[in-house]
């Protein structure tokens, strides 16, 4: 069974176990690599910050490597972060790396921090820098057209790159956003799954076309944790859900035991974890391609935007080559 939409990828750069930051990095250009020979039409990272998991802090200095070792793949933020930066600097950034790479490049971009508060204040980011975010975003797509919202200021590099934006959100208010920007809408639902119906259909309903974009265009986060066999499937998931446990525990005091956080799992804090990580595929091949299909119809989605939550280097691979020789059907 192959998928009659396009497949896209979140690359969150983890560091798995055992591993350093530099293995972790180099996991994601081979990934890039491959999924270029594999037909993936993008790959996106995202900004976090202060979470020893994930690589992709500097979002535009990773996606400039792994563009300089790829040849044809759209590569992108899945998202900037905007509120932590200004966005004449987005603009010269992504600008620069549009004129590096013709026609690769596009930015992804969300209103939440990324991170804690107390990091937020290590960030220097003004506390009510989001409550400018549709302001922002305007400035930053003047600034990478031909105009600009701020008078004798120009983004050199990024005046007239026209990078496409696309509007991340886990709620009403990135719907909003992008609807009334006509800009194209990613649903966090790999994580944030609670309003992706309503978000959708409010998107949808509100849209109105722009310069960039004639019809709405609906972008769903997706897990996929793909195995050769059922069993191991679940083993897999269960290491996952193990692992989510540890991020949303771990920031202070002494790493948990496998035994203390299955007790978590158990209870209450184990219904959050399940409710985080409802849209996801897991199994074999066939069971990934058609809870995949499912997925896509329930969210009302153009495109899906696949994350691979595997904590272990070898299941991660395995998930992401299954998926791509087995369910989107690459040679």
């Amino acid at each position: 069974m192959s998928l009659p939409l396009p497949l896209s990828i979140l690359d969150l750069a983890t560091v798995a176990r055992g591993e350093s930051v530099g293995q972790a990095l180099e996991a994601s250009t081979t990934l890039a690599q491959r999924a270029e020979q594999w037909g993936f039409r993008r790959i996106w990272y995202a900004e976090h910050h202060n979470m020893g998991s994930i690589a992709s802090a500097a979002t535009s200095v990773l996606i400039a490597h792994i563009a300089a070792r790829t040849e044809r793949i759209v590569l992108g933020s899945g998202g900037v972060m905007l509120p932590n930066h200004s966005p004449l600097q987005v603009a010269e950034q992504f600008g620069t790396l549009a004129e590096l790479h013709p026609g690769r490049i596009e930015l992804g971009l969300g209103r939440a921090p990324g991170t804690d508060q107390e990091t937020v204040r290590a960030l220097r980011r003004d506390p009510r820098a989001s409550d400018r975010f549709p302001q922002d975003v305007q400035e930053l797509q003047a600034f990478l057209g031909d105009e600009t919202l701020v008078p004798n200021v120009h983004a050199y590099p990024g005046r007239g790159t026209g990078v496409p934006l696309t509007i991340l959100g886990s709620s009403l208010y990135g719907a909003q956003v992008a609807a009334a920007l006509g800009l194209p809408y990613a649903f966090a639902s790999h994580f944030a799954p609670d309003a992706l119906e309503q978000a959708v259909a409010l998107y949808r309903r509100e849209f109105r076309p722009s310069a960039q974009l004639a019809e709405p265009h609906v972008l769903a986060g997706v897990n996929v944790i793909a195995a050769d066999t059922a069993e191991e499937a679940q083993q897999v998931l269960h290491e996952t859900q193990r692992d989510r446990v540890r991020l949303l525990t771990g920031r202070r005091g002494r790493s948990l035991t496998d035994a203390e956080v299955d007790a978590v799992l158990d209870g209450p804090g184990g219904e959050q974890v399940r409710t985080m990580t409802r849209c996801s595929a897991v199994g074999t091949p066939d069971t990934v391609a058609r809870e995949l299909a499912e997925f896509t119809t329930r969210a009302d989605a153009d495109e899906l935007v696949v994350t691979v939550p595997a904590p272990r280097r070898e299941s991660w691979w395995r998930s992401w080559e299954l998926l791509a020789t087995k369910v989107q059907g690459a040679a």
